[in-house]
C-alpha cells in the first residue's frame, strides 16, 4: 500500500448550511440551551439598565458569554471572545450568526464594573439554577456535605507586610460565656467578665454591629490585601481566598462563601450552615475533622440535626495514656485515672474548658507517673459543651455513619476536583473578595447547571427549550 499525501492547498467554497447543522446534536452546548429559559436573566437585570439612551449588549449574550469561560475552563475572557469568534458551537449557543460581530473582551469588564459589581445578580443567577434543579426533582438533602477548599490567590507570597487586624467576637461567645458562668457557679467560684470590646465596627454589606474584642499582627499580602495567608499540613503556604460549600447527596452544590483562607473552618462555618438551615430540609450534614469543635457540634444537635464526623487521633505523647483511658463521672463530676486516683475539678478557663487536677502526693506515689504526665500532677480538661463531642462520637459507630460518611469523597470532595481541573477554580485572576465571591458563584452555578443540562437530556420529555423557545421535538 502506497502512503498518501494529501494536497496543502486552500480551497475556498460555500458551505450550504447553517450553524444549526453545523453543531452535533449532543454538543453541551445544546444541552444547556434546553436545560433553562436564559430568559430569566431579563428581569434581574432590568433595575441595572436605563430605560433611554443607545442601546446595550443583550446582557444573555454576556452572561453566558462568562458561563462559556467557566464551563469550558477557558478561564480568560479575552481568549474566550476569540475561541467564540472561530467556534459554531459558542455562536450558536450565544445566537450570533457566522457574520456577526462578538463582543469585545472589556464589554464585559466595563459591564461588571458599571452594572454588576454592587449587584446581588450573581446570587441570583445561581439561586435561580438551584431552583431549577429542585423544581425537577435532582435535589436529595437527606444529607449534605460541607467542606471547604482554598483558591490562590493572584498575589505574590514574596511581597507581604505584617498588619494588625481586628478580631471580632465568635458568633457563639456570648452562649459559651454564659454556659461557663453556670458551671463555675455551681463549683462556687466568681464569673467571668465579658471582654471589653475595643471598639465597635459595622458589617459593610447588612450594616450590622460587630464587637472588636481583639487585635492581632497577621501576614497581608502587598499585591491582594483582602486575600489571606494559608498554610494548612503540609500544604504550600500561599496567599489565598477560601471557599466553604455544601452540596447534597446527588452532589449539587447548595450554599458558598468566599471568605480569606486564614479563617478557620470551625469559625467560617455558622453563615453558609444556617443559610443552608433556613432554605433546605435537612437530617443529616457530613463534616471533615476540621469542624469536630464543641460549638459546630452544638448548634447542629441543637438543631435537631446528626452530624456525621470522623475519627480524630488523640493528640497525646506516645507511650501516654489517651484520655478515654480516664474515667469521667458524671455525677460526681471527676475524673478517675488508670491508678484509681481522682481528678477533681478546679476551675473552668474563659475558653470553656474545666480543668481537674490530681493531688501531687497521689501522682508521686503512682507507679504510672511517666505514661501520665511530665508535671508534678496530672491535668485533665473538659469542655463545658463536651457532651455534644461524646455524641458525636457514639454516632460514628452506627450503621449511618457507614454508609454517608464515605459519600464525601463521591459529592463535596469530587465537586472541588472538578471544580479546580475543568472550570477555574484552582487559582485566581481577580483581585479582592467581593469579585472572587462572584466568580465562585458563577463556577459554582456552571457546575449545577451542567449536571442539571445533562440529567435533563436523558429524558426527552425535560428538554424543554430551544433557540426560539419552543418545545424540543
Amino acid at each position: 500500500m502506497t502512503m498518501t499525501k494529501k494536497n496543502n492547498s486552500k480551497d475556498y467554497g460555500f458551505i450550504l448550511y447553517t450553524i444549526d447543522d453545523l453543531v452535533p446534536e449532543d454538543h453541551l452546548v445544546r444541552k444547556l440551551e434546553s436545560a433553562i429559559d436564559w430568559c430569566f436573566i431579563y428581569p434581574l437585570v432590568a433595575d441595572l439598565y436605563s430605560s433611554h439612551g443607545r442601546k446595550s449588549i443583550d446582557p444573555v449574550v454576556l452572561f453566558k458569554m462568562i458561563f462559556i469561560d467557566k464551563l469550558f475552563g477557558i478561564g480568560s475572557m479575552r481568549k474566550t471572545v476569540e475561541e467564540i469568534k472561530i467556534n459554531l458551537a459558542y455562536r450558536w449557543f450565544l445566537g450570533l450568526a457566522i457574520d456577526d460581530d462578538v463582543p469585545n473582551y472589556s464589554t464585559w469588564s466595563q459591564n461588571y464594573i458599571r452594572r454588576y459589581h454592587d449587584s446581588d445578580i450573581f446570587d441570583k443567577i445561581f439561586t435561580h439554577i438551584i431552583d431549577e434543579a429542585i423544581d425537577n426533582g435532582f435535589i436529595d438533602t437527606s444529607c449534605v456535605f460541607m467542606d471547604s477548599t482554598h483558591q490562590k490567590a493572584c498575589a505574590n507570597k514574596r511581597k507581604s507586610h505584617n498588619e494588625e487586624v481586628e478580631l471580632i467576637k465568635k458568633i457563639y461567645e456570648d452562649d459559651l460565656l454564659e454556659e461557663i458562668n453556670e458551671v463555675r457557679k455551681e463549683h462556687n467560684k466568681r464569673p467571668i467578665k465579658d471582654l471589653k470590646k475595643e471598639e465597635v465596627i459595622f458589617d459593610e454589606l447588612t450594616g450590622e454591629e460587630i464587637e472588636v474584642v481583639e487585635k492581632k499582627n497577621i501576614k497581608v499580602s502587598d499585591t491582594d490585601p483582602e486575600c489571606g495567608n494559608f498554610h494548612k499540613g503540609e500544604k504550600e503556604e500561599c496567599f489565598a481566598y477560601s471557599h466553604q460549600t455544601a452540596c447534597d447527596k446527588n452532589g449539587f452544590i447548595l450554599a458558598y462563601d468566599t471568605i480569606l483562607a486564614n479563617i478557620h473552618d470551625s469559625s467560617s462555618f455558622y453563615g453558609v450552615y444556617r443559610d443552608l438551615n433556613e432554605r433546605y430540609p435537612i437530617t443529616n450534614i457530613a463534616l471533615d475533622a476540621g469542624y469536630k469543635t464543641p460549638s459546630v457540634l452544638k448548634e447542629i444537635f441543637d438543631d435537631g440535626h446528626t452530624p456525621l464526623l470522623p475519627y480524630t487521633r488523640p493528640k497525646t505523647k506516645t507511650g501516654h495514656f489517651k484520655k478515654h483511658e480516664y474515667s469521667y463521672i458524671r455525677k460526681e463530676d471527676i475524673y478517675i485515672c488508670p491508678n484509681g486516683n481522682t481528678l477533681k475539678y478546679s476551675t473552668t478557663d474563659r475558653k470553656g474548658y474545666s480543668l481537674y487536677r490530681a493531688d501531687k502526693k497521689d501522682c508521686a506515689a503512682c507507679p504510672f507517673k511517666d505514661r501520665c504526665t511530665s508535671s508534678s500532677s496530672k491535668t485533665i480538661t473538659r469542655h463545658v459543651w463536651e457532651d455534644y463531642k461524646e455524641r458525636c462520637e457514639e454516632i460514628r459507630h452506627t450503621p449511618l455513619w457507614k454508609e454517608l460518611y464515605p459519600l464525601r469523597k463521591q459529592t463535596i470532595e469530587r465537586d472541588f476536583a472538578i471544580a479546580k481541573e475543568n472550570h477555574c477554580l484552582r487559582y485566581t485572576r481577580l483581585k479582592g473578595l467581593n469579585k472572587n465571591r462572584h466568580n465562585t458563584g458563577i463556577i459554582f452555578a456552571s457546575l449545577n447547571l451542567k449536571k442539571i443540562a445533562i440529567w435533563r437530556w436523558k429524558d426527552p420529555q425535560k428538554r424543554i427549550y430551544s433557540k426560539d423557545n419552543t418545545l424540543y421535538q
